[in-house]
């Protein structure tokens, strides 16, 4: 398998969350990859160290406005994900914007719009352009919809990438 990298970033280049992770594969969803636990991220230059408890099995799809992670018990959440730009790929590094807003489906069940109120105070401190907020606003309205009723790919897609995942580096 493959090592590659993930970088989170937010409008206008500042770096934010970013960790190695491994390149399982790629399907009609996009490209999957393995974030064993035990793997340290950081945010920024300069944050802390944050290591993860639990595996994440990460989906980069090729045309859409998001990413999102598969999280295994016992993580507190189930599916996380982020509302971003197109991800993009360059050699063994995949980035993208992170544009604030975040669909959290909770292990109970309960569906949480998430940094609302981040996503308010960025679009005047970083000027995102009106296009930006449009495109983030319908992207969290679909996967709303999507994660919430549990449609490809957020219905199990991601058990059958678990399966070849090897929960270390």
């Amino acid at each position: 398998m493959t090592d590659v990298r993930v970088v989170f970033r937010k409008y206008g280049g500042a770096l934010h969350w970013h960790h190695p992770g491994r390149l399982l594969g790629e399907d009609e969803h996009g490209v999957w990859v393995e974030v064993p636990g035990g793997t340290v991220a950081r945010k920024g230059d300069d944050g802390p160290l944050i290591t993860w408890e639990t595996t994440t099995i990460m989906l980069f799809p090729r045309n859409a406005w998001w990413t999102a992670s598969f999280n295994t018990p016992p993580h507190w959440s189930e599916i996380y994900v982020d509302v971003t730009t197109i991800p993009e790929w360059r050699d063994d590094e995949v980035t993208m914007l992170d544009l604030d807003l975040d669909v959290i489906r909770m292990r109970d069940g309960r569906l949480i719009l998430d940094d609302e109120d981040e996503f308010a105070l960025h679009q005047v401190l970083l000027n995102y352009p009106p296009d930006l907020i449009m495109q983030a606003q319908r992207t969290a309205q679909w996967l709303m919809n999507a994660v919430g009723h549990g449609k490809s790919p957020f219905g199990g897609a991601h058990l059958a990438w678990l399966s070849k995942a090897t929960g270390k580096f």
